[in-house]
């Protein structure tokens, strides 16, 4: 019976790993340019692969800043395979932007 349940829970550990898709990883704080690999409306997250080669995973916060050309846009600007500028604050293990920037 436990070894049943064991096994189902590392069935389900292992779905849940693969369907998320990304490697993600943890920079220091500061900013980086990149190009935006996955838009996720609903969680209002970008993934952000820079040019060497890490993934950033962003969660926008009420106080996060999208600009494009200067001015302020809405999430809905953001798009697969654009390139922007993060600017992102480490906290933990989880990266906060304070701003984003389309190039």
């Amino acid at each position: 019976m436990i070894k049943s349940i064991l096994k189902s829970i590392s069935v389900i550990s292992l779905m849940l790993i693969l369907s998320c898709g990304h490697k993600t990883d943890v920079v220091e704080s500061g900013t980086y340019e990149g190009t935006i690999i996955k838009v996720v409306a609903d969680e209002v997250e970008i993934y952000v692969k820079t040019a060497d080669d890490k993934v950033l995973e962003l969660y926008f916060t009420e106080t996060t800043k999208l600009t494009q050309n200067g001015e302020v846009v809405p999430f809905e600007t953001l798009e697969k395979d654009q390139t922007v500028e993060v600017e992102v604050e480490k906290v933990g293990k989880r990266l906060d932007p304070i701003s984003v920037s389309i190039k």
